[in-house]
C-alpha cells in the first residue's frame, strides 16, 4: 500500500471519528442541559394539580392525562389500519405496480411537515368535530400510519417463505397461515412500530396546536375527546412562548426527554427479546 493510500485512509478514519465525537457530544450536551435545567423544577405539586389562575398555581396534570388519552386513541385507530394495510400489501396484493405506488405514497406521507398535517386536520377533522382531542388523534393517525405500515411490511418480509409453504402443505388456509405462522414471526416489528409511533405522538406539537388546542382543563376519559386539551409538548410551547414560564417549560422538556429515552430503550429491548425467541 503506497503512502497516498495510507494517508487517505487515515484522514477518512480521522474525519469519521471526529464526526462521531461531535454527534455524541451534541446529544450529551442536549440531554444534560435539558435535564439539569428541568429536573430541579419537577415537583409533586406540578405533576398532581391543575393550573389555577386565581392562586397563580401551575400544574400539568391535565396535560399528562391529555397526552395519555391522545396516545391511546391514536394507537386504537392506527394499529388496526397500519397492520391490516401491511398484511394486505404483503400477503394478498398481486398487482405489484399498485403496491409500489401505495408504498411510495406512504413514504411521501412520512416526509410531509407536521404543520401541513395540522392545517389539513384543522380543516377536515376540527371542522367536523370541533377543536378537540378527537380531532388531534385523527390527525396523528394519518401522521403515524406510514410508520406502522412500513415497519410491519418489512417485518412480514423477514418471515421465510418456507414457513408459509409448510403451513399450506398441512392444509391451512390463507388467513390461518397469516394468523398462526406469519404474524407471530414478525410481532417484534409490529411492537417496534407501535413504540416508535408513541414517541412521535409524545413529541408532536405543531399539528395539535391547530386541532386539539391548548386548554389546560381537567377532563375525564369519557368527556375529554369532545373538548380541547393541551398535551405535554403543546403545554411546553405555551408555557415557554406565551407565558414565559421557562422553569415549567424545562420541567416538561425533561419529562418528555426521559419518556423518549425509555421508549427508545423499550423498542430496543423488545426487538432483541423477540429476535432471541425467533432464533431459539
Amino acid at each position: 500500500m503506497n503512502q497516498k493510500r495510507k494517508l487517505y485512509i487515515t484522514t477518512m478514519r480521522g474525519l469519521m471519528v471526529i464526526s462521531t465525537a461531535l454527534t455524541a457530544a451534541l446529544v450529551l450536551f442536549l440531554l444534560g442541559y435539558v435535564l439539569i435545567k428541568g429536573i430541579p423544577n419537577i415537583t409533586w405539586e406540578l405533576l398532581s394539580t391543575k393550573p389555577s389562575y386565581l392562586t397563580e398555581r401551575i400544574g400539568i396534570l391535565p396535560d399528562i392525562l391529555n397526552t395519555v388519552y391522545i396516545v391511546l386513541a391514536t394507537l386504537l385507530v392506527v394499529l388496526p389500519l397500519g397492520v391490516g394495510a401491511a398484511i394486505y400489501l404483503t400477503e394478498y396484493a398481486r398487482n405489484k405496480r399498485l403496491v409500489s405506488i401505495i408504498e411510495y405514497a406512504s413514504e411521501t406521507l412520512s416526509g410531509i411537515p407536521s404543520i401541513i398535517y395540522g392545517l389539513v386536520g384543522m380543516l377536515v377533522f376540527a371542522g367536523n368535530f370541533g377543536t378537540s382531542l378527537l380531532a388531534g388523534a385523527l390527525t396523528l393517525v394519518i401522521m403515524n400510519l406510514p410508520t406502522v405500515m412500513r415497519t410491519t411490511q418489512e417485518s412480514l418480509k423477514t418471515v421465510p417463505q418456507s414457513y408459509r409453504e409448510g403451513a399450506f402443505g398441512l392444509g391451512a388456509g390463507k388467513w390461518r397461515v397469516i394468523r398462526t405462522v406469519v404474524l407471530p414471526g414478525c410481532v417484534d416489528g409490529v411492537i417496534t412500530g407501535c413504540i416508535l409511533s408513541i414517541g412521535r405522538i409524545l413529541g408532536e406539537s405543531a399539528a395539535l396546536l391547530f386541532t386539539a388546542g391548548f386548554a389546560h382543563s381537567l377532563n375525564s376519559i369519557f368527556t375529554a375527546f369532545t373538548r380541547p386539551g393541551a398535551t405535554l409538548s403543546v403545554a411546553l410551547y405555551v408555557y415557554a412562548k406565551e407565558d414565559g414560564e421557562f422553569g415549567v417549560a424545562f420541567a416538561i422538556a425533561a419529562i418528555l426527554m426521559v419518556l423518549t429515552l425509555l421508549i427508545n430503550l423499550a423498542a430496543s429491548l423488545v426487538g432483541k427479546y423477540f429476535a432471541k425467541r425467533r432464533n431459539a
